[in-house]
């Protein structure tokens, strides 16, 4: 199957394209948004605004599974894992930052005081420090993703098998974090926010921010993950999902390229989730699920892998799908999924942005053969 993965210096209407997305961020939905009056056709609502701020987070995943996948052939189904553990190190900080509003008048989580429980457990320390809460939501799926990665990758596990790995992983962690005992809030997880940084969650002006600044890291991911795979760096994680072999017979340790990859890809769903959690107010085990992971393979599918802006525009069509369709057909929705994955792998096995690509630099008849 062709993989469209040439990633040539941005041109001049692609920069306007970027100035453009920045703009829309940064100046015209906080004017429509907060300025428009609601009742004006041109008035970008606050569920809008929630459901956009939702589906920007979902395209940074799909951009880190394009990584992986697009431009390394490795699937990973268990990158819903460390979205989640990025949206958890974030959601313990909200908690601290709820005090004594709580429902129990305590210091300590609601559910810890249902639970009797009388002190924070260890992993719970740093988790009043905002700058403690930043570095772990890239730290702990960094690590964890390193160390899995390491063992995975010297044992030379690929293919399906790799897939089914990581699939297991993230439901044992699910698993896991649906225990009380472990101290994440069993099965209900996090929920009622109140505040970030002091300032109150339900006011539009930290809404606006938070989707300002999710707008702003998906325009940096994107154009970093563009510039990284447009370096020698970049052509060499090609060259190891074409022919891992030939690449190792010419003394490049692959078990370094892949592993590296792998970690920036899951410190990217860390980031992700973090941003995630205050825009939406939950953060439960469900995030774990397989289907999860499942569904960012395929946005990155439909949108075309080894393109870096394809995952983005399938995260938005089929998230923008699903939001219509959970309305009007909520009992077909999860058909019409497996419809679209289905249509798109026999149809458009580069995707809907390889297929015009593909339309796009297709001769016309009147060229000269």
């Amino acid at each position: 199957m062709t993989v469209w993965s040439t990633q040539p210096p941005l041109s001049r209407s692609a920069r306007l394209t970027v100035l453009g997305a920045t703009a829309m961020i940064c100046l015209i939905v906080p004017v429509l948004n907060l300025i428009v009056p609601a009742g004006h056709p041109l008035h970008f609502s606050d569920y809008a605004l929630a459901l956009t701020g939702k589906i920007m987070c979902y395209a940074i995943c799909a951009l880190a599974m394009d990584l992986i996948w697009g431009y390394t052939g490795i699937l990973s189904l268990g990158h819903g894992l460390f979205f989640a553990l990025g949206g958890y190190a974030m959601g313990m900080y909200l908690m601290r930052q709820i005090g004594q509003d709580g429902v129990y008048k305590s210091d300590l989580p609601d559910f810890m005081v249902f639970l009797d429980w009388k002190s924070l457990p260890w992993h719970w320390y740093f988790s009043d420090s905002f700058l403690a809460t930043l570095i772990l939501v890239v730290a702990v799926p960094g690590l964890i993703a390193a160390i899995f990665g390491y063992f995975a990758f010297r044992s030379r596990i690929k293919g399906v098998y790799f897939s089914i790995i990581t699939q297991a992983l993230t439901f044992a962690a699910m698993l896991l974090f649906f225990r009380n005992e472990t101290g994440f809030g069993g099965n209900n997880g996090f929920t009622d926010f109140k505040r970030i940084l002091g300032l109150p969650l339900a006011s539009p002006e930290t809404r606006m921010v938070l989707f300002v600044l999710t707008g702003l890291t998906l325009l940096l991911c994107y154009l970093g993950s563009r510039r990284l795979m447009a370096s020698k760096y970049g052509r060499v994680l090609q060259a190891i999902r074409d022919a891992e072999t030939r690449v190792m017979f010419l003394g490049y340790s692959t078990l370094a390229y892949k592993l590296s990859i792998w970690v920036i890809s899951a410190m990217m769903c860390g980031i992700a989730g973090a941003l995630y959690v205050p825009q939406v107010g939950i953060i439960n085990p469900g995030e774990m699920g397989p289907a999860q992971s499942i569904e960012i393979a395929i946005w990155t599918a439909v949108g075309g892998r080894g393109t870096l802006l394809g995952p983005i525009l399938g995260a938005a069509l089929v998230n923008g799908a699903k939001s219509w369709l959970t309305v009007t057909a909520p009992e077909f929705w999860l058909y019409l999924l497996g419809a679209l994955f289905i249509a798109v792998t026999l149809y458009l096995p580069q995707g809907v942005l390889g297929w015009f690509l593909a339309r796009r630099a297709r001769p016309s008849k009147g060229d000269a053969p």
